[in-house]
């Protein structure tokens, strides 16, 4: 069995700015030739020579979708989005989940949405006012469908959310850069209202059999639906399992898929405290290494780029004292 090292784009870093992590402060330094200091923490997450520079017409319509539930995409959604708006990019979140919608949640937003899409439809509110701009970061802004214990129209589907994405750039304030979709769980009804009015995918996944099916069928009903462009995430990878046996590689994965490869986040218990806390990865200080991997994956979303995986040979096991005797 193989692991994986993973490489990103040559074009997506710089090579006088490429940061290493040192374990001793749980900092982000640069190398230098001069006398050792003690690092200071720096502010900002990844250093880049530049700014993204934006792929493909305005807005990118992205859903963010797997098939199988628990596998991370309201995670996904909630720190790549935060992500595209640290880089400066004006972003509307839409959680399409209608009866367990979680995304509020994972933002710290639950607190501040009093109407939602079902407001609008019925003439109840303006679309601005269902809108729930973050204080954080003013660019980014979350829209909900329903809340919880509400009931759909029965005409809601499809084409409503077309209709909203259309509202969304049509909009006095401006055009959003990105509107990224949370697809709810399963291939039903809210997975087809979801996937409707985009135009790229996000496919989160996890190294384990039953993602894996779910994912390959999500992949082709996306394509059936004509979205072409899809990328994947491999969520909550763990080095340790991979090197022995446990757990398949990443690059076992995208053999399997066949899709592009936009982020590799590996296993991190800072999730939970996050989720808890309403406080996405991408916000913490000092960074998480899955809060950089989130950032990472943003920053290829922006350039529609996509990262290697290089396989390299298995460390040697240690043999013991009995394997003279073959065992």
């Amino acid at each position: 069995m193989t692991s994986l090292q993973l490489l990103a784009e040559p074009s997506s870093l710089c090579s006088s700015n490429f940061i290493h992590f040192n374990p001793l402060y749980k900092t982000l330094t640069k190398p230098t030739t001069k006398p050792y200091r003690k690092p200071s923490p720096i502010r900002s997450v990844l250093q880049y020579n530049r700014k993204p520079e934006l792929a493909g017409e305005t807005p990118r319509v992205v859903v963010i979708t797997s098939g199988k539930g628990g596998v991370g995409k309201t995670t996904t959604t909630a720190n790549v989005g935060l992500s595209l708006a640290r880089l400066g990019f004006s972003v509307v979140a839409i959680d399409a989940d209608v009866g367990l919608r979680n995304l509020d949640l994972l933002l710290g937003l639950e607190n501040r949405v009093n109407y939602t899409v079902v407001e609008v439809l019925n003439g109840d509110c303006r679309l601005d006012q269902a809108l729930v701009r973050d204080k954080r970061w003013s660019n980014f802004e979350l829209l909900c469908i329903s809340k919880p214990r509400s009931k759909l129209p029965l005409g809601f589907g499809g084409k409503a959310l077309v209709w909203l994405v259309d509202a969304l750039k049509d909009r006095q304030e401006g055009c959003p850069d990105f509107i990224l979709i949370d697809c709810p769980a399963g291939i039903d009804a809210g997975f087809i209202t979801a996937i409707t009015p985009a135009n790229e995918a996000v496919l989160v996944t996890t190294p384990d059999i039953t993602a894996l099916r779910d994912a390959d069928r999500v992949t082709g009903l996306l394509e059936c639906d004509g979205i072409r462009d899809i990328k994947m995430i491999v969520n909550r990878v763990r080095t340790d399992l991979i090197r022995g046996e446990d757990m398949m590689s990443v690059l076992d994965v995208q053999e399997m898929l066949g899709l592009s490869l936009l982020g590799v986040i590996p296993e991190d218990s800072e999730v939970i405290r996050s989720t808890n806390r309403g406080f996405p990865l991408v916000l913490n200080k000092p960074p998480t290494l899955a809060g950089l991997a989130f950032e990472q994956a943003a920053w290829r979303l922006v350039e529609q780029d996509s990262m290697k995986a290089v396989m390299v040979e298995e460390e040697p096991k240690k043999r013991g004292f009995f394997s003279f005797f073959g065992g």
